[in-house]
């Protein structure tokens, strides 16, 4: 969720990848976390159409956590991405030097 620090800039929740996990393993895991965002903004649409009335408060929040739950699952595929990558370069590198 974000969170003001004092100087008024808004910090955002931020996925730290585990060093020894593959890049498949996180793509498996920003799956997950956008599934779960997926699932959230599911249910606030849904409580939103029954409700008469929306707390703007609890609204807010829940939006905060579709907004985290978003951008750790992108900071997850954009890790596993440049894992992909350097593994790849690392992989022409070793072909190169082997001639």
């Amino acid at each position: 969720m974000s969170t003001n620090n004092e100087n008024g800039t808004v910090s955002r929740a931020r996925y730290y990848a585990d060093p020894d996990a593959s890049a498949h393993e996180l793509l498996n895991n920003a799956a997950e976390l956008l599934q779960y965002a997926r699932g959230l903004t599911e249910l606030l649409a849904e409580f939103v159409h029954e409700s008469d009335t929306v707390d703007c408060r609890r609204m807010a929040l829940s939006l905060d956590a579709v907004a985290a739950l978003t951008q750790m699952g992108a900071h997850c595929a954009a890790e596993a991405h440049a894992r992909l990558s350097w593994e790849g370069s690392a992989a022409k590198t070793d072909t190169i030097d082997t001639h």
